[in-house]
């Protein structure tokens, strides 16, 4: 196993370096979804999950739609619809032998995040799953998350990136080629950087629902 020189090994060795949060930061922190939560889940059209298994091999996905596509049961629950993906089921698997799952929750143009933590399970049925129903399709399945924690991550990450600010961004002539980093992945299965491409367009086009 490769491991790093002068690593840190204590919580106190921490601390020494970077000191305590304030009173703000340790009281920010509620366990049910409230109108401000509820009114950034239903403006946001963006998620990232992490997800571990018993193992604590870990998982982070980004899960994506219209804004408002969360649906919120109460104060405690909320479904994020499975919409058509790779069928690597990498969050589910972790799910079935680890339920606790964080999530991010991003909306355009807003640096501050929003965090909430708590038990994930799987459900399939169709009366909840109609509610996320989409160009006429229901989702199989849901993800079913029960809140034990919510909080505003603060904007420091956001700002130090500088994500929102067009100028920032690189010029998509020298964004990574993602039909050859696939090809060269997979190099095994010889599909060509086109082919790849063609699959590509085939799976955003044809299979989003």
């Amino acid at each position: 196993m490769l491991d790093f020189d002068d690593i840190v090994k204590s919580e106190d060795e921490i601390r020494e370096l970077i000191g305590y949060p304030s009173e703000l930061v340790k009281n920010k922190v509620i366990h049910y979804l409230d109108s401000h939560c509820k009114e950034f889940i239903s403006l946001s059209p963006l998620l990232f999950i992490s997800s571990s298994d018993d193992l604590g091999f870990c998982d982070v996905s980004p899960r994506g739609d219209e804004p408002g596509f969360v649906y919120i049961l109460d104060d405690k629950r909320m479904v994020i619809p499975e919409r058509p993906g790779n069928r690597r089921i990498d969050t589910m698997r972790n799910i079935l032998k680890n339920p606790r799952v964080g999530l991010i929750f991003v909306i355009p143009g807003l640096e501050e995040t929003l965090r909430i933590n708590g038990r994930a399970q799987i459900i399939k049925g169709k009366q909840l799953l109609n509610h996320m129903q989409v160009k006429g399709k229901t989702p199989l399945l849901g993800l079913g998350i029960i809140i034990e924690e919510c909080y505003v991550h603060c904007a420091k990450a956001f700002k130090r990136s500088s994500l929102w600010d067009p100028d920032s961004w690189i010029d998509k002539k020298e964004l990574p080629n993602i039909a050859q980093m696939i090809s060269k992945h997979a190099k095994q299965l010889g599909l060509s950087e086109d082919q790849v491409s063609s699959a590509l367009q085939e799976s955003y086009t044809k299979r989003l629902y």
